[in-house]
């Protein structure tokens, strides 16, 4: 048979139980209060972008690294037979660019006119 509980254990048994109860609902207002939601949000936005550009590193360290591959050897001289072709197009694209952007414009469009007296 169960033991009987005098009042006292039983007004004790209350007063924890609120306790424990305010503890709770103090939590729940901790959690649903908007300055907590706002660092919860911006917290996992960090770590999202964290993550991104850590894989972005990643691919950038992994695509610099195939591309020298290509133009140095594992020895670290330079591969001629590559990097010959590459610098005649970069300077043929400048060349290029430089010509056409040096073009004059035809006298006589987009200059006043002068007035006769």
């Amino acid at each position: 048979m169960p033991e009987a509980r005098t009042p006292a254990d039983i007004e004790a048994d209350i007063v924890r139980r609120r306790q424990d109860l305010a503890a709770a609902l103090d939590e729940i207002a901790v959690r649903v209060h908007p300055k907590t939601i706002m660092g919860d949000v911006k917290a996992k936005a960090a770590a999202a972008v964290d993550r991104t550009a850590g894989r972005a590193y990643v691919v950038a360290n992994r695509t610099v690294t195939d591309v020298r591959s290509q133009f140095v050897t594992e020895e670290g001289n330079l591969r001629l037979e590559r990097v010959v072709p590459v610098a005649v197009l970069a300077v043929a694209a400048i060349g290029g660019t430089y010509a056409l952007t040096s073009r004059r414009k035809p006298a006589g469009r987009g200059k006043a006119r002068r007035r006769h007296r």
